[in-house]
């Protein structure tokens, strides 16, 4: 086989083993990878032909091609536990399949794999497989701590679930010394008795740099840092002037008093409001969202790196921004006093917060007043009656309310989290935890945001045309029947039928539990017993929300989702149709993986500083209330430092514990002592690790 062939059938072959289940024409191949030379393309068509004889693909309806699935193999993605076993999840199979450590091969966390599955023994809670063949790596580099002795040099990662040390090319260390978080390159894996080897790609600094760390961790678990190159200098490039056609073309609401409301260290502003009255008993409310699809067009620079972003991530020092900062905190940003570009839901409402009428247009706006929460509450409550949106906010304040407890009332899910916020000073060094307040300032902007994503989603969503909608589906009922035993050990009662749970059921357990001492500890499981909600292009309805539509158009500043959105409606109202569904859908599926991604990084940054704090705090007694319990062990939170930590039963010194399934405690065998899910205790604050972003606690 010559060269030519030999390459072209090797990216003939991957192209359908990472597009899985999807089907090709040989013309949609040949486009794919780039063959527009006769030669290329005749040499394409005989590889397929070749591919099919031999078993690798199918020929299916209308002379298309996709994989063919291995007879006794399955591919799904791997993931890989920090004691070296992993968990192989296949997509359409609601049981992930166990791989012992030996049985990895060359496959590291995150990878597409092709497994094969052993037998089920007796009493096996999952089916075994064995990791056949690596046929997608999922990710190129890692972050971690250099270290140079000799003749060789190595990166341990961050990230636990990479088990591996990755080798490193001497001659590519460059002024990287031992101690220093890098960034490196995972070239290649060919034995599992050795390791993976790379080069350095970048040295961010030094391990013992608060800020150095937190980047570290974000880059560690995927978050990119640094734009591409060039993708800031096409920013750079567009104008901050308006053009007079642009504007004209416009509905110009600079005559009216808009406003935002932010956190008091916001800089980009995706959002504002407008209040009018109306003369009928009715109101018109403005929701104006920044218009970045008027700047960042589909095919670009920017446009392709925010996409692969996919979101905004706001770590606990520093936002990483999908957008480049000159778009982010400017020229799409709503800041006050200067004219700015808007698509625009502009609502008609009585008095209850009943929709009579909306409208979507494309708005310019001059945003009058810039309030963060605190500003915006003092307002709401009174505090200052002469300040030129006093009235307004009370107006808005009490249509939120109405509309909230009528949200509640047709079944949304009362989720009212407790989050804490981090103080850092000038150095990256934590001073203080705190916890996050949600004000009425707060779910004001919620309920109108909540309120325009759900007309939008109506209207734009429901004609056959594509569409991307944030889907909630219903709890897995196992989890509910789970949920419902462990509520019920603190005499509560969740109503559901086999698993099956209405969120007016869930409402009710939530309200029963409300200002009770368990309440935190019940609020959190039956938070932790949801479904993940995600981007999609089918409407499957909005669980939580009890919304049959809802889609997100509110921060196209931040979220990818939302610009897509924006593209849809406007395509729409042009009457054209741009878009291809199967590429549509990939996108989706993209960004709600993205998304993933910020979360576990934005919540992980949080849980570093958390643990720099409570070092200064070691030896220390506090009181603290129990958030879970384990085999392994108590779960405990501080309730004066607002941080969690566990006492380890090998620790639990006094008795021999054991688990009660029926009670979710521990019980000491000879004393009948129990440790239960929300009972108070006083732990002495033994051990913090910044490595494993773990507290260390032990009775007093």
């Amino acid at each position: 086989m010559s060269d030519q062939r030999t390459a072209i059938r090797k990216e003939v072959l991957a192209l359908f083993q990472n597009e899985g289940k999807r089907s090709f024409r040989p013309k949609e191949v040949a486009k794919r990878l780039g063959y527009f030379a006769n030669e290329e393309y005749r040499l394409c068509r005989q590889v397929l032909e070749e591919l099919t004889e031999t078993g690798k693909i199918e020929r299916v309806k209308g002379n298309q091609f996709t994989l063919r699935p291995t007879i006794g193999q399955l591919e799904g993605r791997l993931s890989v536990h920090p004691k070296g076993y992993g968990f192989v999840k296949v997509e359409g199979h609601p049981d992930d399949y166990y791989v012992k450590a030996r049985r990895l091969g060359t496959a590291l966390d995150g990878d597409t794999v092709r497994i094969a599955v052993g037998v089920r023994k007796p009493g096996d809670e999952r089916r075994e497989a064995e990791v056949m063949e690596v046929i997608k790596r999922g990710r190129s580099t890692a972050v971690g701590t250099f270290e140079h002795s000799g003749s060789f040099a190595t990166v341990t990662p961050d990230d636990r679930r990479l088990t591996h040390d990755v080798y490193v090319d001497l001659g590519t260390i460059g002024e990287a010394v031992t101690g220093d978080k890098v960034q490196v390159s995972i070239d290649s894996f060919e034995h599992r008795g050795g390791a993976p080897i790379g080069r350095i790609l970048k040295v961010l600094g030094s391990a013992d740099d608060p800020a150095i760390q937190t980047m570290a961790l974000a880059m560690s678990i995927g978050v990119d840092i640094d734009f591409p190159e060039g993708v800031e200098s096409e920013a750079d490039q567009i104008s901050q002037t308006i053009p007079a056609a642009e504007i004209k073309r416009r509905t110009d609401f600079r005559g009216e008093t808009v406003f935002t409301i932010d956190p008091v260290d916001a800089k980009d502003f995706d959002d504002a409001l407008h209040l009018k009255t109306l003369g009928n008993g009715r109101v018109e409310v403005g929701v104006h969202i920044a218009d970045v699809s008027h700047y960042v067009e589909p095919g670009g620079l920017i446009d392709a790196a925010a996409q692969d972003r996919a979101t905004s991530t706001y770590l606990v020092d520093r936002v990483i921004p999908m957008l480049p900062e000159v778009l982010s905190n400017e020229v799409c940003s709503l800041n006050p006093g200067v004219d700015r570009l808007t698509f625009s839901c502009v609502v008609e409402l009585d008095s209850k917060g009943t929709v009579h009428d909306f409208r979507v247009v494309e708005g310019i706006i001059c945003s009058a007043h810039r309030l963060s929460y605190e500003e915006a509450q003092e307002l709401i409550v009174g505090l200052h009656p002469d300040h030129p949106l006093s009235d307004t906010l009370g107006q808005l304040n009490s249509m939120a309310k109405t509309m909230r407890d009528q949200r509640f009332e047709h079944g949304s899910i009362d989720f009212d989290i407790k989050e804490v916020r981090v103080e850092l000073d000038e150095q990256g060094k934590p001073i203080r935890i705190v916890p996050r307040e949600r004000r009425d300032s707060n779910r004001l902007i919620e309920e109108f945001m909540l309120l325009a994503n759900r007309l939008i989603a109506t209207r734009y969503g429901d004609d056959g045309q594509d569409f991307v909608f944030r889907v909630h589906d219903p709890p897995d009922a196992e989890r509910i029947a789970h949920l419902s035993s462990y509520v019920a050990a603190f005499g509560h009662e969740l109503k559901h039928d086999k698993g099956h749970v209405s969120p007016r059921a869930l409402n009710d357990l939530l309200r029963a539990v409300s200002g009770r001492p368990e309440s935190p500890v019940i609020e959190e499981a039956a938070l932790r017993s949801m479904s993940k909600a995600k981007y999609d292009v089918a409407n499957k309805g909005h669980y939580g929300l009890a919304a049959e539509h809802y889609t997100h158009f509110t921060s196209p500043i931040r979220r990818y989702p939302d610009l897509l959105v924006h593209r849809l409606i406007k395509e729409q109202l042009d009457g054209k149709h741009r878009v291809n569904h199967d590429d549509l859908s990939d996108l989706a599926h993209h960004c709600s993986e993205r998304e993933s991604v910020a979360t576990e990084a934005e919540r992980e940054s949080v849980k570093l500083k958390k643990v720099e704090y409570v070092m200064d705090h070691v030896g220390e007694e506090y009181a603290g209330v129990i958030s879970g319990v384990s085999r392994f062990g108590v779960y405990i939170e501080l309730e004066e430092l607002l941080v969690q930590g566990m006492v380890h039963v090998r620790n639990m010194n006094d008795d021999y514990y054991e688990y009660d399934e029926t009670s979710f405690s521990l019980v000491g065998a000879k004393r009948g002592k129990r440790y239960k899910p929300g009972g108070r205790v006083k732990v002495l604050i033994a051990a913090a690790s910044l490595e494993n972003r773990e507290i260390d606690f032990e009775f007093v």
